[in-house]
Formats: structure tokens, sequence, C-alpha cells
């Protein structure tokens, strides 16, 4: 079995210069403004994520990726993205954000391999397996894709949910909600069967349910 990188990032790293310099820059307005409340699901979620993780969230809007760099503040992200904005006029931002392209439409091997090769080096791979913006403003979480499930499997990482309550204003405060994390092999082993791909893709999508129904719970 190949073994997993620790993860330990350098604090300082080149290829991650632009990362950094935004991140830092943005973390004080960002805190004042959205004025984060971390919930975790339990004591077991306050565990820092060290080595490979793949991270999986409800997807609300463009600002999401923000809201996730705020709830594992202390890891690099590498946020999994459509290859589309890779074509645009800002794909100089996806690629100094170090972001990752695939193809949401045709997801192939090759985009399969990198996320895989990324989490099996240490790193923290982001993603909305929802796999577009809720339509309907975060009210429902809309079906997971299974792509999640193989990227885990091929990267031999533990998957870790997370849920954010939309806000209804502006100014209101942002509410992110962590769970523990998942370690899909030592539940199903390397070679699940398509029925029990189907039946993780269900369990991560409840969590992130239960999730939600913390975040509205300590709301109330």
């Amino acid at each position: 079995m190949m073994k997993q990188k620790s993860g330990k990032q350098p604090l300082f790293a080149l290829k991650y210069l632009a990362y950094d310099f935004i991140k830092v820059t943005a973390a004080l307005p960002g805190l004042i403004w959205l004025r984060p409340r971390w919930i975790y699901a339990a004591p077991e979620a306050r565990e820092y994520l060290r080595g490979g993780a793949l991270v999986i969230a409800n997807h609300v809007g463009f600002l999401d990726p923000v809201y996730l760099m705020y709830a594992i503040w202390y890891r690099r992200h590498r946020f999994v993205c459509g290859k589309e904005f890779f074509e645009s006029k800002a794909r100089w931002f996806f690629r100094a954000f170090r972001c990752i392209p695939i193809d949401r439409e045709n997801f192939g091997l090759d985009s399969l391999r990198l996320i895989a090769d990324e989490l099996r080096a240490g790193s923290v791979v982001t993603m909305f397996p929802e796999g577009h913006i809720s339509a309907d403003g975060g009210e429902e979480i809309a079906a997971f894709k299974p792509g999640m499930v193989l990227m885990a499997l091929q990267g031999r990482a533990p998957v870790v949910p997370v849920y954010f309550q939309p806000r209804k204003h502006w100014y209101s405060r942002l509410r992110v909600v962590i769970g523990q994390k998942l370690d899909i092999i030592e539940t199903y082993g390397t070679h699940p069967t398509m029925s029990q791909i189907d039946e993780i893709v269900t369990l991560l999508r409840g969590r992130v349910e239960e999730l939600k129904a913390i975040a509205e719970e300590r709301e109330s």
C-alpha cells in the first residue's frame, strides 16, 4: 500500500505565493465582515487535518471557497473547479490560486489521477459535490455526484463534510459546521461495488444534511 505523505507544508512556498498573499491580506477584513462561528458536529471534528483529505461542502454562491478557507484556515486548499473557468478572462486567478480544472460534463481519468496524486501527496483537495451553485439559495442540498468517492479511494484519503449556512443578508454572521471525517477505505475497502459507491454517496449527502440540521438548531 502506498503511504500517504504527512501533508506538512512549508510556511513559505513560491508556488503558493499568490494564494498566501490573498489569504493573508483578506483575512482581517473577512473576519470582521463575516464574524465566522465554527460549530463542530463531534469532538473528533475538532482535530486538525493532517495529511491528505477531501473536503466536501454544499454550494450556495461564488464566495463558498472563501468560506471553506475560513472553515479550515490552517491548511492550503486545492479547489476543484470547472475547466471553463480556465478558459475565461479570469484564468490567471484560478491558476495563481492553484485550482484543479475538471470537465464536469465528461469527468475523465486524467482529472481523477491528478486529484488522487494531490491527495496522496498530502494536500487538502476541496470540492462541491453538487456540481453547481444551488438554484434555490441553498434551501435544499442537491444530489451528490459519485466522482468524489473515486477521488477519495484513489487518493487514499478521508472525506471531511462541511456545511455553511446561507447568509440571509450581507451583514449576517457566517455559520460553518464541520463534521467528522469518514475513511471510506477503512469502512468499505479499496474496491467497493457500484451499489456500495451509491451507498457512500447517499451517506455523505446525509452527513451534510445532518450538519445543516445542527446549524439550524443552533440558530434557533
